[in-house]
C-alpha cells in the first residue's frame, strides 16, 4: 500500500498545473545519486511518488527528496491514477518488461539504458508504443548535453574537414560481486554497461549506421561477463568507429574525432557534472604533442535535468522525441552484431565444447544497410 512519506508534494521549477506528473520505478543508484536530483529541479515536470520491491527503501528516497508517495511494488506504482510518466532505472533485462506494463498502463516511459537486451526485446515495446499510443523514450543523457550540440556545428560547419574516424573510450573499475554488472544473467559486463555511449558517439557524429562490426572481448570467468571488449565499426565511404569499454580498467573516458584538417577531443564527453565546464579541445596537428590546440569551453549544464525537460516538453506539445525508438533499435543491432560471437566463444568455452578457443579471439558481425533495416 502507499505510504505517505510526511514530506508533501515534490519540489519542481515549473509550474504545477501543466508540468507531466512522474513515478519513479526504483530505487537504483543512478536514480537516487543523479537523475531524481536533477528532476526535481527541471521546469515541466514534478516527481510525485516512488516505488521499490522494499517499501522501505522507497519511504527513505521518498523523505530524502520530498515525494509525496512511496510503494512497495511496481504494480501500485502503475495503478496510481496521478502518474502520466514513468522513469526506470531497474536492471538491464527488466527495462522492456516494465516498460511495457506501464505503457499499457497508460504512462509515458523514460527508460535507462540500454533500453533492452536484444532486437526483438525492443522490437517488442516498439510495437508496444504503436499499439499504445505512448511516448518511450531511452535515456541517453549525453544527447541533452549542449557541448554535443557544439560539437554537431563544428562538424557541420567543414571546419574539421571531412570525419573520417571517430574513438571512444570507457573504462572504469567495478569488481564488487553483487553489482548488477558483474551479473551477466541480468545483462550485465562491459559491452552493454558501457558500450552505448561510444557507439552512440559515433553514430550522432557520423549521422550514419555501420554496415559492418568486428569485436574482440576478453571475459572474467567468476563474473562471467565481458571485462573488456573492442570493436570495430565500419560505416559507410570507409568511415571508421573504434571504441573500447571495460569495467576492470582504470577510468577514462574519451572521445577522439578525426577530420582532413583538424581534430576534435572531448574530456568528459559522457558524464560531466551539472558544474562541469567541458573542454573541446581542436588541433590542427601544426605541432605535436597539441602544442597548436585551441580549448573551446561549454557552460556548464545538468544533462539529466535536460532530457527530463526535453522529454516532458515532447509530451505536452506533442512534438517528436529528442531520441526516437527506432535510432535506440539501430543502437541494439551493434550491440548484438559486437557482444553475439564472443558471449558464444564465452559459454562454449565454460562448458568445454570449443577447448581450441582462446579468451580475446576475435569476431565479426554484419549489420544489414541502413535501407535495409525494417
Amino acid at each position: 500500500m502507499a505510504a505517505p512519506a510526511g514530506a508533501g508534494p515534490a519540489r519542481t521549477g515549473g509550474s504545477l498545473m501543466d508540468s507531466v506528473r512522474f513515478g519513479i520505478i526504483g530505487t537504483a543508484a543512478i536514480a537516487v545519486e543523479k537523475v531524481i536530483p536533477s528532476m526535481l529541479s527541471a521546469e515541466g515536470l514534478e516527481v510525485v511518488a516512488i516505488a521499490s520491491r522494499d517499501l522501505d527503501r522507497a519511504r527513505a528516497a521518498a523523505t530524502r527528496f520530498g515525494i509525496g508517495r512511496s510503494y512497495g511494488s511496481y504494480d501500485e506504482i502503475l495503478a496510481d491514477p496521478e502518474i502520466e510518466a514513468v522513469y526506470i532505472p531497474l536492471p538491464n533485462h527488466l527495462h522492456v518488461h516494465w516498460a511495457i506494463r506501464a505503457a499499457e498502463a497508460g504512462k509515458h516511459v523514460l527508460c535507462e539504458k540500454p533500453l533492452a537486451l536484444d532486437v526483438e526485446e525492443l522490437s517488442r515495446l516498439i510495437d508496444c508504443r504503436d499499439r499504445t499510443g505512448r511516448r518511450i523514450q531511452e535515456a541517453v543523457m549525453i544527447r541533452a548535453h549542449p557541448q554535443w550540440d557544439e560539437i554537431f556545428d563544428i562538424v557541420a560547419s567543414g571546419e574539421i574537414g571531412g570525419v573520417r574516424a571517430i574513438q571512444g573510450v570507457f573504462t572504469e573499475i567495478n569488481l564488487y560481486p553483487k553489482n548488477i554488472v558483474n551479473d551477466a544473467s541480468i545483462g550485465g559486463g562491459a559491452l552493454y554497461d558501457l558500450g552505448v555511449y561510444p557507439i552512440a558517439a559515433a553514430r550522432m557524429v557520423f549521422g550514419a549506421e555501420p554496415e559492418r562490426v568486428f569485436a574482440v572481448s576478453d571475459f572474467d570467468l567468476v563474473f562471467g561477463i565481458d571485462r573488456l571488449t573492442s570493436a570495430v565499426l565500419l560505416f559507410p565511404g570507409g568511415r571508421q568507429a573504434t571504441l573500447v569499454v571495460s569495467t576492470q580498467l582504470a577510468l577514462r573516458h574519451n572521445v577522439e574525432i578525426f577530420g582532413t584538417r583538424k581534430s576534435i577531443s572531448l574530456r568528459n564527453p559522457f558524464n560531466p557534472t551539472p558544474d562541469d565546464h567541458c573542454r573541446i579541445v581542436l588541433d590542427n596537428g601544426s605541432k605535436l604533442a597539441a602544442a597548436a590546440a585551441e580549448t573551446r569551453r561549454v557552460a556548464p549544464a545538468d544533462q539529466y535535468r535536460l532530457q527530463a525537460e526535453r522529454f516532458s516538453a515532447a509530451i505536452r506539445s506533442g512534438s517528436p522525441l529528442p531520441i526516437e525508438l527506432e535510432w535506440s533499435l539501430g543502437t541494439m543491432k551493434v550491440l548484438n552484431a559486437i557482444g553475439t560471437l564472443p558471449l558464444v566463444l564465452l559459454r562454449s568455452m565454460m562448458t568445454g565444447a570449443c577447448p581450441g578457443h582462446q579468451f580475446g579471439s576475435a569476431s565479426e558481425g554484419h549489420l544489414p544497410l541502413a535501407s535495409e533495416a525494417k
